[in-house]
């Protein structure tokens, strides 16, 4: 089954290279991934500027979206590993946030610096998970993941309304923070570079912690009896988790709901065990992102949908039935 997740994701992406508003042969277009491959030189017929258009934008841009999707999969997964809370998303801790105040002041404060924006976008996602850490670890042991959950809450609550009153500072720039607030994947292969180093980082780690994960799901008094220290790997699954949604935040502006859809949609194919729900959440979030990218770029061309409104579309409903179930399970 493994083996057919990375052929959806081969597919999704040849797909999304050959969707678009620009009306190009997909014969041409196969051809012409054949020419970029070493060692291969087929004439796919295509104009330098079609050309340009596949390699310069395209490209990119699905490569971006498989890298964002995955790292906001893997990341949900971990985060409802370390809170054992299947309503767990990257945005739990105050990243999305933290990146939300921190592109805003930077849109409103140097207007004509773009590329700042992913450098903000990072840092305040850090920053706002690092805040609710801290303010969680302020009760104590006893608070357990619960206090870390509120903790996020409260931070979150309390980035948002600063955010929103810089906002309410500097009007005439509110399309441009509502455009980066709703995502936005064409960023182009700069940005693409950007985030690489840290999606390898944080993908490896959160790989490498699977079996703890599927330890500490048993219980915190089972994982210290079998040798496990709970609370190590939990903060560094949390600080894993927390970098790998900086590093998309980072890249791609706000995308809520993947980071909930897809490892619960893992479990229901794969099972619960996070050796398996790891990888095949970063593989099946690469594939679903770059697909709602493609509908995104499609359905409504020559004009574009936002991304996150297509992942809301998707997300919300399913987000209302794991709640309904995990009321149905607590009760």
């Amino acid at each position: 089954m493994a083996a057919g997740a990375v052929v959806v994701l081969a597919a999704s992406m040849i797909a999304g290279l050959l969707g678009g508003a620009a009306d190009i042969s997909p014969w041409q277009v196969v051809l012409q991934c054949l020419d970029w491959l070493p060692l291969v030189d087929v004439d796919s017929g295509l104009a330098p500027v079609e050309q340009g258009l596949l390699w310069e934008l395209r490209l990119p841009r699905v490569l971006i979206a498989a890298a964002v999707g995955g790292l906001l999969a893997i990341a949900g997964a971990g985060y409802q590993g370390v809170f054992r809370n299947p309503l767990a998303d990257p945005y739990l801790l105050g990243a999305a946030a933290g990146a939300g105040l921190t592109v805003t002041l930077v849109i409103v404060a140097f207007p004509g610096a773009p590329l700042s924006i992913p450098v903000a976008a990072f840092a305040g996602a850090i920053g706002g998970v690092m805040l609710a850490y801290a303010l969680g670890n302020t009760a104590g042991r006893s608070g357990g993941t619960a206090t870390l959950v509120l903790a996020g809450v409260a931070v979150t609550s309390f980035l948002t309304a600063i955010q929103t009153f810089v906002q309410q500072l500097k009007v005439e720039e509110l399309q441009r923070i509502y455009a980066w607030i709703m995502g936005d994947l064409g960023g182009g292969w700069d940005q693409l570079v950007l985030v690489l180093p840290y999606a390898l980082v944080s993908g490896v780690v959160m790989l490498l912690h699977g079996r703890m994960l599927d330890v500490l799901s048993v219980g915190e008094e089972e994982a210290v009896s079998l040798g496990v220290r709970a609370s190590r790997v939990r903060l560094v699954v949390l600080l894993a988790a927390s970098l790998a949604t900086a590093a998309a935040v980072a890249v791609s502006g706000l995308i809520g709901f993947v980071g909930i859809v897809i490892p619960h949609a893992v479990r229901r194919v794969f099972g619960g065990s996070y050796r398996v729900v790891l990888p095949m959440s970063l593989i099946v979030g690469a594939a679903f992102l770059v697909v709602a990218d493609l509908f995104a770029r499609t359905v409504m061309a020559p004009a574009e949908l936002p991304i996150g409104v297509v992942t809301m579309f998707v997300g919300a409903p399913f987000f209302v039935a794991v709640l309904r179930t995990t009321r149905k399970v607590s009760v």
